[in-house]
């Protein structure tokens, strides 16, 4: 720890390397909770991932906890971008569907998802988490019901309110994450994504033109 009467230079570096091992600490985290889960994500299994001292963690973080939170908080501004940025200039019920499913395929390799469902499994073991980790659920359910009611229109809400239509789009994906990880299979997974955009196409071809369209 540095002494009173340290340079402000040095304080400055010291600033710079510390902003530098947070990151090294929340890739290692963010590794360790995709190839370990939560159960393996201990302070020496990320210290060891991050090639560093596990004290390092504590100092940086206070707990293990909060550094897995910093990891969820990081995989979701990552993954949120991507998100936004694939649903941007999607125009209708079926692109939407093949935007999902593009995402999901690209999820699952990466194994991003995988790092907000091991914090919520770990969650109801941990004293505290919980509610953590579900306030950083709610952006992902206010994307989802922007982009259903960007697509589907204001129909939508005389069927389904999208914000349940949200909360259950989230609770499926994290669901066949859950599935598709346990039993090593796609399949069935990327075979409800083929369903669904079947009931798109069906929702389009039902659904009344647009004004001014014959």
């Amino acid at each position: 720890m540095a002494k009173s009467g340290t340079a402000s230079t040095v304080v400055t570096r010291d600033s710079s390397r510390s902003a530098g091992t947070r990151t090294r600490l929340i890739d290692a985290a963010i590794e360790t909770l995709k190839t370990e889960g939560f159960a393996g994500s201990s302070a020496r299994a990320i210290a060891e991932c991050a090639s560093v001292n596990q004290g390092l963690i504590f100092y940086h973080f206070g707990s293990v906890a909060n550094l897995l939170l910093a990891a969820l908080d990081t995989v979701s501004v990552r993954r949120m971008e991507q998100y936004g940025a694939a649903v941007e200039h999607v125009g209708s019920p079926t692109e939407l569907v093949d935007v999902a499913t593009a995402i999901f395929r690209e999820d699952l390799d990466a194994g991003y998802v995988a790092v907000l469902v091991e914090m919520i499994a770990g969650a109801s073991s941990t004293p505290g988490l919980g509610p953590e980790v579900s306030a950083r659920l709610g952006p992902w359910f206010a994307f989802a019901e922007q982009a259903v009611t960007a697509t589907l229109g204001p129909s939508l809400e005389s069927v389904l309110p999208p914000g349940d239509l949200a909360y259950g789009i989230v609770a499926l994906y994290l669901g066949l994450e859950m599935l598709t990880h346990l039993d090593g299979d796609s399949g069935r997974a990327l075979g409800l994504f083929a369903h669904a955009k079947n009931l798109a196409a069906l929702l389009e071809a039902l659904s009344p033109p647009a004004a001014g369209q014959a």
